[in-house]
Protein backbone atom coordinates (compact mmCIF):
# COMPACT_ATOMS: atom_id res chain seq x y z
CA UNK A 1 0.00 0.00 0.00
CA UNK A 2 1.97 3.05 -1.06
CA UNK A 3 1.91 6.12 1.04
CA UNK A 4 1.04 9.72 -0.22
CA UNK A 5 2.72 11.19 3.59
CA UNK A 6 4.06 15.04 3.28
CA UNK A 7 7.01 15.11 5.81
CA UNK A 8 9.30 17.32 6.95
CA UNK A 9 12.73 17.35 5.92
CA UNK A 10 13.88 15.50 9.25
CA UNK A 11 10.95 13.13 8.75
CA UNK A 12 11.78 12.49 5.12
CA UNK A 13 15.08 11.82 6.19
CA UNK A 14 14.37 9.50 8.95
CA UNK A 15 12.37 8.06 6.69
CA UNK A 16 14.99 7.39 4.22
CA UNK A 17 17.19 5.84 6.61
CA UNK A 18 14.56 3.56 7.64
CA UNK A 19 14.18 2.01 4.21
CA UNK A 20 17.89 1.85 3.92
CA UNK A 21 17.76 -0.87 6.79
CA UNK A 22 14.36 -2.52 5.91
CA UNK A 23 13.67 -6.24 5.85
CA UNK A 24 12.81 -8.07 3.27
CA UNK A 25 10.63 -10.72 3.99
CA UNK A 26 10.40 -14.03 2.49
CA UNK A 27 6.40 -15.90 2.28
CA UNK A 28 5.30 -19.51 1.30
CA UNK A 29 4.65 -19.38 -2.26
CA UNK A 30 1.01 -20.68 -0.88
CA UNK A 31 0.59 -17.25 1.14
CA UNK A 32 -2.19 -15.52 0.45
CA UNK A 33 -1.45 -12.09 2.46
CA UNK A 34 1.47 -9.69 2.31
CA UNK A 35 2.09 -6.64 4.34
CA UNK A 36 0.36 -3.37 3.59
CA UNK A 37 1.68 -0.92 5.61
CA UNK A 38 5.45 -0.83 8.09
CA UNK A 39 5.22 1.55 10.88
CA UNK A 40 9.28 2.43 12.12
CA UNK A 41 10.09 4.32 14.98
CA UNK A 42 13.85 5.13 14.99
CA UNK A 43 15.82 4.87 18.97
CA UNK A 44 18.84 6.74 20.02
CA UNK A 45 18.47 6.09 23.12
CA UNK A 46 17.15 3.79 25.47
CA UNK A 47 13.55 3.80 25.78
CA UNK A 48 10.10 1.60 25.30
CA UNK A 49 8.54 0.52 22.26
CA UNK A 50 5.54 2.39 21.19
CA UNK A 51 3.75 -1.08 19.93
CA UNK A 52 5.35 -3.91 21.79
CA UNK A 53 5.66 -5.00 25.28
CA UNK A 54 9.71 -4.26 25.60
CA UNK A 55 12.06 -1.88 26.42
CA UNK A 56 14.58 -1.12 23.21
CA UNK A 57 18.40 -0.78 24.36
CA UNK A 58 20.82 1.05 22.50
CA UNK A 59 24.08 -0.34 24.03
CA UNK A 60 27.61 0.59 22.05
CA UNK A 61 28.31 -0.48 19.94
CA UNK A 62 25.38 0.03 18.40
CA UNK A 63 24.15 3.69 17.45
CA UNK A 64 20.96 3.49 16.47
CA UNK A 65 18.25 0.79 16.37
CA UNK A 66 15.35 0.75 14.04
CA UNK A 67 12.11 -0.87 14.90
CA UNK A 68 9.94 -2.14 12.36
CA UNK A 69 5.86 -2.43 13.14
CA UNK A 70 4.90 -4.61 10.05
CA UNK A 71 0.89 -4.22 9.98
CA UNK A 72 -0.82 -7.15 7.47
CA UNK A 73 -4.66 -7.08 7.29
CA UNK A 74 -4.96 -10.44 7.32
CA UNK A 75 -3.86 -13.09 9.69
CA UNK A 76 -5.23 -16.41 8.51
CA UNK A 77 -6.90 -17.02 11.47
CA UNK A 78 -8.12 -13.40 12.53
CA UNK A 79 -8.36 -9.99 10.90
CA UNK A 80 -5.26 -8.28 11.34
CA UNK A 81 -1.51 -8.56 12.21
CA UNK A 82 1.74 -6.81 13.51
CA UNK A 83 4.85 -8.14 13.39
CA UNK A 84 8.04 -6.84 14.29
CA UNK A 85 11.37 -6.56 13.64
CA UNK A 86 14.61 -4.62 15.21
CA UNK A 87 17.93 -3.67 12.78
CA UNK A 88 20.41 -3.07 15.42
CA UNK A 89 23.00 -0.05 13.42
CA UNK A 90 27.06 0.94 14.67
CA UNK A 91 28.70 3.76 13.87
CA UNK A 92 30.16 2.72 10.84
CA UNK A 93 26.54 2.30 9.20
CA UNK A 94 27.05 -1.89 9.73
CA UNK A 95 23.68 -4.26 10.63
CA UNK A 96 25.27 -6.06 13.98
CA UNK A 97 22.10 -7.69 15.04
CA UNK A 98 18.16 -8.11 14.31
CA UNK A 99 15.53 -9.50 16.22
CA UNK A 100 12.18 -9.74 15.51
CA UNK A 101 8.48 -11.26 17.28
CA UNK A 102 7.59 -14.43 17.44
CA UNK A 103 3.88 -15.60 18.58
CA UNK A 104 3.96 -12.42 21.48
CA UNK A 105 7.67 -12.62 21.90
CA UNK A 106 10.49 -11.92 20.37
CA UNK A 107 13.99 -13.34 19.54
CA UNK A 108 17.70 -12.76 17.84
CA UNK A 109 17.42 -12.71 13.81
CA UNK A 110 20.65 -15.23 13.46
CA UNK A 111 21.31 -18.26 11.69
CA UNK A 112 24.00 -20.56 11.51
CA UNK A 113 26.26 -18.36 13.51
CA UNK A 114 25.42 -14.97 10.83
CA UNK A 115 22.74 -12.96 10.01
CA UNK A 116 20.85 -13.59 6.79
CA UNK A 117 21.20 -9.81 4.61
CA UNK A 118 20.71 -9.47 1.04
CA UNK A 119 21.58 -6.45 -0.42
CA UNK A 120 22.20 -5.12 3.05
CA UNK A 121 18.83 -5.45 4.05
CA UNK A 122 17.92 -7.95 6.76
CA UNK A 123 16.02 -11.57 5.57
CA UNK A 124 13.18 -12.67 7.49
CA UNK A 125 10.67 -15.36 6.86
CA UNK A 126 6.83 -15.25 7.69
CA UNK A 127 5.92 -18.32 9.16
CA UNK A 128 2.99 -19.32 6.89
CA UNK A 129 -0.75 -17.58 7.36
CA UNK A 130 0.42 -16.48 10.89
CA UNK A 131 3.24 -14.22 10.05
CA UNK A 132 5.74 -14.58 12.66
CA UNK A 133 9.25 -14.03 11.68
CA UNK A 134 12.09 -16.34 11.83
CA UNK A 135 15.55 -16.58 10.28
CA UNK A 136 15.21 -19.15 8.43
CA UNK A 137 12.61 -21.84 7.15
CA UNK A 138 13.90 -24.68 9.29
CA UNK A 139 12.06 -22.68 12.19
CA UNK A 140 8.52 -23.26 10.70
CA UNK A 141 9.46 -27.01 10.22
CA UNK A 142 9.42 -27.79 13.80
CA UNK A 143 5.81 -26.31 14.36
CA UNK A 144 5.07 -27.54 11.36
CA UNK A 145 1.57 -29.49 12.40
CA UNK A 146 0.50 -26.15 14.29
CA UNK A 147 1.16 -24.00 11.24
CA UNK A 148 -0.69 -26.24 8.92
CA UNK A 149 -3.66 -26.25 11.44
CA UNK A 150 -3.68 -22.71 11.38
CA UNK A 151 -3.94 -22.30 7.94
CA UNK A 152 -6.19 -25.07 7.05
CA UNK A 153 -8.71 -26.00 10.03
CA UNK A 154 -8.50 -23.24 12.06
CA UNK A 155 -8.64 -20.37 9.08
CA UNK A 156 -10.91 -17.38 10.55
CA UNK A 157 -11.40 -19.11 14.02
CA UNK A 158 -10.21 -16.19 15.93
CA UNK A 159 -12.35 -13.60 14.30
CA UNK A 160 -11.42 -9.93 15.02
CA UNK A 161 -8.06 -10.20 16.76
CA UNK A 162 -8.44 -8.92 20.20
CA UNK A 163 -4.48 -8.25 20.61
CA UNK A 164 -3.12 -7.56 24.26
CA UNK A 165 -0.44 -6.52 23.19
CA UNK A 166 -1.66 -2.92 21.87
CA UNK A 167 -4.90 -3.40 23.03
CA UNK A 168 -6.87 -2.99 19.77
CA UNK A 169 -9.12 -2.65 18.17
CA UNK A 170 -12.76 -1.92 19.71
CA UNK A 171 -15.10 -3.65 16.68
CA UNK A 172 -14.74 -6.59 17.95
CA UNK A 173 -18.14 -8.34 18.12
CA UNK A 174 -20.49 -12.03 16.78
CA UNK A 175 -20.89 -10.31 13.27
CA UNK A 176 -17.86 -9.29 12.56
CA UNK A 177 -16.42 -12.65 13.77
CA UNK A 178 -18.55 -14.40 11.69
CA UNK A 179 -18.29 -11.97 8.49
CA UNK A 180 -14.06 -12.48 9.11
CA UNK A 181 -14.42 -16.01 9.13
CA UNK A 182 -16.49 -16.58 6.44
CA UNK A 183 -13.80 -14.70 4.60
CA UNK A 184 -10.68 -16.64 5.94
CA UNK A 185 -12.14 -19.76 5.59
CA UNK A 186 -12.22 -19.17 1.99
CA UNK A 187 -8.09 -18.32 2.03
CA UNK A 188 -7.51 -21.44 3.98
CA UNK A 189 -4.42 -22.95 2.16
CA UNK A 190 -2.09 -25.72 2.54
CA UNK A 191 1.83 -24.55 3.40
CA UNK A 192 4.51 -25.43 0.96
CA UNK A 193 7.40 -24.44 3.73
CA UNK A 194 8.90 -23.15 0.21
CA UNK A 195 9.64 -19.60 0.21
CA UNK A 196 10.09 -18.00 -2.91
CA UNK A 197 8.62 -15.10 -2.66
CA UNK A 198 10.02 -11.98 -1.70
CA UNK A 199 8.42 -8.73 0.09
CA UNK A 200 10.95 -5.74 0.38
CA UNK A 201 9.47 -3.08 2.98
CA UNK A 202 9.69 -0.26 0.62
CA UNK A 203 10.11 3.45 1.24
CA UNK A 204 6.60 3.82 0.03
CA UNK A 205 5.20 1.16 2.67
CA UNK A 206 6.79 3.37 5.63
CA UNK A 207 5.34 5.98 7.69
CA UNK A 208 6.05 7.29 11.34
CA UNK A 209 4.54 4.48 13.85
CA UNK A 210 1.99 7.37 15.10
CA UNK A 211 0.90 7.88 12.19
CA UNK A 212 0.41 4.09 11.39
CA UNK A 213 -1.32 3.84 14.48
CA UNK A 214 -3.30 6.57 13.79
CA UNK A 215 -4.46 4.48 10.78
CA UNK A 216 -5.50 0.94 12.37
CA UNK A 217 -8.82 1.71 13.90
CA UNK A 218 -10.56 3.26 10.31
CA UNK A 219 -8.75 0.57 8.11
CA UNK A 220 -9.97 -2.43 10.12
CA UNK A 221 -13.85 -0.56 9.80
CA UNK A 222 -12.96 -0.41 6.23
CA UNK A 223 -12.65 -4.07 5.70
CA UNK A 224 -16.02 -4.97 8.15
CA UNK A 225 -18.00 -2.55 5.94
CA UNK A 226 -16.22 -4.17 2.41
CA UNK A 227 -17.23 -7.15 4.01
CA UNK A 228 -20.59 -6.69 5.21
CA UNK A 229 -21.32 -5.27 1.88
CA UNK A 230 -19.75 -8.21 -0.50
CA UNK A 231 -20.76 -11.27 1.43
CA UNK A 232 -24.77 -12.51 1.24
CA UNK A 233 -26.56 -13.64 4.63
CA UNK A 234 -26.67 -16.96 2.98
CA UNK A 235 -22.71 -16.93 2.61
CA UNK A 236 -21.81 -16.37 6.04
CA UNK A 237 -20.44 -19.12 7.77
CA UNK A 238 -22.22 -20.99 10.37
CA UNK A 239 -21.09 -22.03 14.10
CA UNK A 240 -21.42 -25.82 13.97
CA UNK A 241 -21.61 -26.88 17.83
CA UNK A 242 -21.44 -30.74 18.52
CA UNK A 243 -23.92 -30.54 21.68
CA UNK A 244 -21.95 -32.57 24.65
CA UNK A 245 -19.90 -33.67 21.90
CA UNK A 246 -21.19 -36.39 18.98
CA UNK A 247 -23.72 -37.30 21.66
CA UNK A 248 -25.70 -39.37 18.99
CA UNK A 249 -22.51 -41.52 18.67
CA UNK A 250 -20.68 -42.19 21.53
CA UNK A 251 -21.36 -41.42 25.46
CA UNK A 252 -21.80 -37.52 26.06
CA UNK A 253 -19.92 -35.42 27.10
CA UNK A 254 -17.03 -37.35 26.65
CA UNK A 255 -13.23 -37.81 25.04
CA UNK A 256 -14.26 -39.92 22.82
CA UNK A 257 -17.05 -37.51 21.71
CA UNK A 258 -15.13 -34.75 21.55
CA UNK A 259 -12.76 -36.34 19.35
CA UNK A 260 -15.68 -37.66 17.05
CA UNK A 261 -16.67 -33.98 16.97
CA UNK A 262 -13.60 -32.74 15.68
CA UNK A 263 -13.65 -35.55 12.92
CA UNK A 264 -17.04 -34.81 12.01
CA UNK A 265 -15.85 -31.28 11.46
CA UNK A 266 -17.88 -29.61 13.87
CA UNK A 267 -16.31 -25.77 15.04
CA UNK A 268 -17.31 -26.25 18.62
CA UNK A 269 -18.25 -28.51 20.91
CA UNK A 270 -20.70 -28.12 23.65
CA UNK A 271 -19.90 -29.13 27.25
CA UNK A 272 -21.56 -28.98 31.03
CA UNK A 273 -19.15 -27.85 33.57
CA UNK A 274 -20.07 -28.88 37.27
CA UNK A 275 -17.68 -29.24 40.42
CA UNK A 276 -16.75 -32.50 42.21
CA UNK A 277 -16.77 -32.74 45.92
CA UNK A 278 -13.52 -31.43 46.37
CA UNK A 279 -13.95 -28.85 43.98
CA UNK A 280 -12.46 -30.02 40.61
CA UNK A 281 -14.00 -28.57 36.99
CA UNK A 282 -15.42 -31.80 35.33
CA UNK A 283 -17.30 -32.04 32.29
CA UNK A 284 -21.14 -34.19 32.98
CA UNK A 285 -24.70 -32.92 32.13
CA UNK A 286 -26.37 -34.32 35.26
CA UNK A 287 -25.92 -33.66 38.80
CA UNK A 288 -25.86 -37.08 39.15
CA UNK A 289 -24.89 -40.42 37.25
CA UNK A 290 -28.09 -42.13 37.54
CA UNK A 291 -29.11 -41.73 34.22
CA UNK A 292 -25.65 -42.63 32.48
CA UNK A 293 -24.78 -45.49 35.32
CA UNK A 294 -28.23 -46.58 36.79
CA UNK A 295 -26.48 -45.46 40.09
CA UNK A 296 -28.12 -42.27 41.70
CA UNK A 297 -24.43 -40.60 43.58
CA UNK A 298 -24.56 -36.79 43.57
CA UNK A 299 -21.38 -35.49 41.33
CA UNK A 300 -20.93 -33.12 44.57
CA UNK A 301 -20.54 -35.82 46.67
CA UNK A 302 -17.54 -37.96 44.94
CA UNK A 303 -13.99 -36.72 44.64
CA UNK A 304 -12.68 -36.00 41.41
CA UNK A 305 -10.08 -39.33 41.81
CA UNK A 306 -13.52 -41.48 42.96
CA UNK A 307 -15.27 -39.65 39.74
CA UNK A 308 -12.34 -40.77 37.54
CA UNK A 309 -12.73 -44.66 38.44
CA UNK A 310 -16.94 -44.64 37.22
CA UNK A 311 -17.41 -46.09 33.61
CA UNK A 312 -20.01 -44.01 32.58
CA UNK A 313 -20.53 -46.33 29.34
CA UNK A 314 -18.56 -48.08 26.39
CA UNK A 315 -15.73 -47.58 28.77
CA UNK A 316 -16.06 -43.91 29.00
CA UNK A 317 -15.42 -42.14 32.39
CA UNK A 318 -16.45 -38.41 33.21
CA UNK A 319 -13.61 -36.04 32.05
CA UNK A 320 -12.06 -33.07 33.91
CA UNK A 321 -12.72 -29.78 32.74
CA UNK A 322 -8.20 -29.48 32.21
CA UNK A 323 -8.30 -32.74 29.90
CA UNK A 324 -11.39 -32.06 28.18
CA UNK A 325 -10.07 -28.43 27.23
CA UNK A 326 -6.68 -30.02 26.38
CA UNK A 327 -8.17 -32.26 23.67
CA UNK A 328 -9.93 -29.32 22.01
CA UNK A 329 -6.82 -27.14 21.85
CA UNK A 330 -4.85 -30.21 20.42
CA UNK A 331 -7.78 -30.85 17.87
CA UNK A 332 -8.24 -27.69 16.82
CA UNK A 333 -12.13 -27.48 18.03
CA UNK A 334 -13.74 -24.45 19.80
CA UNK A 335 -15.38 -25.21 23.63
CA UNK A 336 -18.91 -23.97 24.14
CA UNK A 337 -19.07 -24.26 28.10
CA UNK A 338 -22.31 -24.25 29.91
CA UNK A 339 -21.78 -23.62 33.59
CA UNK A 340 -24.38 -25.74 35.36
CA UNK A 341 -24.22 -24.46 38.88
CA UNK A 342 -22.83 -21.36 41.28
CA UNK A 343 -18.85 -22.03 42.01
CA UNK A 344 -17.81 -22.80 38.02
CA UNK A 345 -17.31 -19.84 36.50
CA UNK A 346 -13.65 -18.63 37.92
CA UNK A 347 -12.26 -22.40 37.83
CA UNK A 348 -14.00 -22.88 34.04
CA UNK A 349 -12.18 -19.33 33.31
CA UNK A 350 -8.44 -20.23 34.42
CA UNK A 351 -8.83 -23.37 33.17
CA UNK A 352 -9.71 -21.80 29.81
CA UNK A 353 -6.78 -19.31 30.39
CA UNK A 354 -4.80 -21.86 31.53
CA UNK A 355 -5.21 -24.25 28.10
CA UNK A 356 -4.68 -20.87 25.48
CA UNK A 357 -8.23 -21.23 25.19
CA UNK A 358 -9.54 -17.87 25.63
CA UNK A 359 -10.07 -16.47 22.01
CA UNK A 360 -11.84 -20.16 20.74
CA UNK A 361 -14.30 -20.31 23.67
CA UNK A 362 -17.91 -19.40 24.95
CA UNK A 363 -19.09 -19.55 27.96
CA UNK A 364 -22.54 -19.93 27.96
CA UNK A 365 -25.40 -20.08 31.40
CA UNK A 366 -29.01 -20.20 32.73
CA UNK A 367 -27.21 -18.23 35.47
CA UNK A 368 -26.14 -14.32 34.66
CA UNK A 369 -24.23 -13.95 37.39
CA UNK A 370 -21.95 -16.61 36.13
CA UNK A 371 -21.18 -15.04 32.81
CA UNK A 372 -20.33 -11.88 34.84
CA UNK A 373 -17.77 -13.85 37.01
CA UNK A 374 -16.22 -15.06 33.90
CA UNK A 375 -15.18 -11.69 32.49
CA UNK A 376 -14.43 -10.64 35.88
CA UNK A 377 -11.36 -13.42 35.18
CA UNK A 378 -11.40 -13.04 31.28
CA UNK A 379 -12.11 -9.25 29.85
CA UNK A 380 -12.34 -10.73 26.78
CA UNK A 381 -13.90 -13.90 26.90
CA UNK A 382 -17.34 -14.59 24.60
CA UNK A 383 -20.54 -15.41 26.87
CA UNK A 384 -24.25 -16.77 26.05
CA UNK A 385 -27.18 -15.52 27.93
CA UNK A 386 -29.56 -19.37 28.27
CA UNK A 387 -33.22 -18.84 28.44
CA UNK A 388 -36.57 -20.72 28.31
CA UNK A 389 -38.87 -18.23 28.00
CA UNK A 390 -40.41 -17.47 24.97
CA UNK A 391 -41.83 -13.65 26.16
CA UNK A 392 -38.42 -12.83 27.70
CA UNK A 393 -36.70 -9.53 26.33
CA UNK A 394 -32.88 -11.03 25.03
CA UNK A 395 -31.39 -7.62 25.15
CA UNK A 396 -32.44 -7.01 28.46
CA UNK A 397 -30.98 -10.64 29.80
CA UNK A 398 -27.82 -10.34 27.52
CA UNK A 399 -27.66 -6.95 29.26
CA UNK A 400 -27.77 -7.89 32.72
CA UNK A 401 -25.55 -10.63 32.03
CA UNK A 402 -23.08 -8.78 29.99
CA UNK A 403 -23.27 -11.12 27.04
CA UNK A 404 -21.95 -11.48 23.61
CA UNK A 405 -24.50 -14.33 22.43
CA UNK A 406 -28.30 -14.82 23.50
CA UNK A 407 -29.29 -18.25 23.12
CA UNK A 408 -33.39 -19.47 23.04
CA UNK A 409 -33.56 -22.86 24.44
CA UNK A 410 -36.85 -23.43 22.78
CA UNK A 411 -36.65 -26.76 21.86
CA UNK A 412 -39.59 -27.87 24.35
CA UNK A 413 -41.59 -24.76 23.57
CA UNK A 414 -42.79 -25.71 20.33
CA UNK A 415 -42.83 -28.67 17.94
CA UNK A 416 -39.76 -26.70 15.84
CA UNK A 417 -37.93 -23.80 17.25
CA UNK A 418 -37.72 -21.70 14.11
CA UNK A 419 -41.54 -21.42 14.22
CA UNK A 420 -41.16 -19.20 17.58
CA UNK A 421 -37.88 -17.76 16.24
CA UNK A 422 -38.70 -14.65 13.31
CA UNK A 423 -35.89 -12.82 11.35
CA UNK A 424 -37.20 -9.48 12.58
CA UNK A 425 -35.91 -11.22 16.03
CA UNK A 426 -32.60 -12.22 15.48
CA UNK A 427 -32.13 -8.89 13.17
CA UNK A 428 -32.82 -7.04 16.48
CA UNK A 429 -30.05 -8.87 18.64
CA UNK A 430 -27.83 -8.47 15.85
CA UNK A 431 -28.70 -4.33 15.72
CA UNK A 432 -27.07 -4.84 19.36
CA UNK A 433 -24.12 -6.13 18.51
CA UNK A 434 -24.94 -10.01 19.67
CA UNK A 435 -25.40 -13.02 18.16
CA UNK A 436 -27.81 -15.74 18.16
CA UNK A 437 -27.15 -19.06 18.72
CA UNK A 438 -30.12 -22.26 19.12
CA UNK A 439 -29.83 -26.00 20.33
CA UNK A 440 -30.36 -29.01 19.82
CA UNK A 441 -31.76 -30.01 16.34
CA UNK A 442 -31.03 -33.24 14.63
CA UNK A 443 -33.43 -32.27 11.52
CA UNK A 444 -31.50 -30.96 8.01
CA UNK A 445 -34.94 -29.30 7.22
CA UNK A 446 -35.46 -27.13 10.44
CA UNK A 447 -31.41 -26.48 10.62
CA UNK A 448 -31.76 -24.87 7.35
CA UNK A 449 -34.82 -23.09 8.40
CA UNK A 450 -32.47 -21.90 11.56
CA UNK A 451 -29.82 -20.91 9.25
CA UNK A 452 -32.10 -19.12 6.84
CA UNK A 453 -33.08 -16.69 9.47
CA UNK A 454 -29.73 -15.84 10.30
CA UNK A 455 -28.63 -17.38 13.55
CA UNK A 456 -25.34 -17.36 14.16
CA UNK A 457 -24.86 -20.95 15.66
CA UNK A 458 -26.27 -24.27 16.07
CA UNK A 459 -25.87 -26.76 18.48
CA UNK A 460 -26.67 -30.76 17.67
CA UNK A 461 -26.36 -33.97 18.88
CA UNK A 462 -25.44 -35.14 15.43
CA UNK A 463 -22.58 -32.60 14.04
CA UNK A 464 -22.86 -34.66 10.70
CA UNK A 465 -26.47 -33.24 10.49
CA UNK A 466 -25.10 -29.49 10.37
CA UNK A 467 -21.94 -30.07 8.14
CA UNK A 468 -24.43 -31.75 5.37
CA UNK A 469 -27.36 -29.65 5.84
CA UNK A 470 -25.49 -26.88 4.86
CA UNK A 471 -24.28 -28.65 1.54
CA UNK A 472 -27.70 -30.52 0.90
CA UNK A 473 -25.52 -34.23 0.88
CA UNK A 474 -27.87 -36.68 1.56
CA UNK A 475 -27.56 -37.83 5.49
CA UNK A 476 -26.26 -40.64 7.21
CA UNK A 477 -28.47 -42.86 9.17
CA UNK A 478 -28.77 -41.82 13.05
CA UNK A 479 -27.63 -45.08 14.12
CA UNK A 480 -25.02 -45.44 16.91
CA UNK A 481 -21.83 -46.36 15.71
CA UNK A 482 -18.58 -46.23 18.13
CA UNK A 483 -16.36 -46.96 14.94
CA UNK A 484 -17.81 -43.67 12.87
CA UNK A 485 -15.19 -42.10 10.79
CA UNK A 486 -15.80 -38.83 9.25
CA UNK A 487 -13.82 -38.12 6.16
Amino acid sequence: MATTLRLSPHLAEQRARAARYAPIVFVDENEPFRPEMVGYTVFHRNGPSLSFPRTIYVDPPTKFVIEYALWWDWDIGHLYELEHVWVYVNGKGEIIKVEASWHGGYHEMSWEGAIPLQDGHPVVYAEPGKHAMAPSPEWFLRRATETILSCTRLAGAGGVWENVLYGKPAVKSPRADRLVRTYLRRKAFMPTFRFTRAIPVTESMLMPWPHLERLIPARLKMWLRHLEHSLSEEELTLLAIAHRGASAYETENTLAAIRLAANMGADMVEMDVRLTADGVPVVIHDSNLQRLTGRGISIADLTAEELEKIDIGGGQRVPTLDEALTLCRDLAIGAYLELKEPGTAVPAALFVRQTDMTFYTIFSSFYPDLLVEVKRVLAHAYTSILFHEVDVDPLDLARQADANYVHPAWERAAPRPDFLLSRAWVERVHARDMGVITWHEERPNVVRALRHLGVDGICSNRPDVLMLAKSGLPLPSPRRNHGYRWV
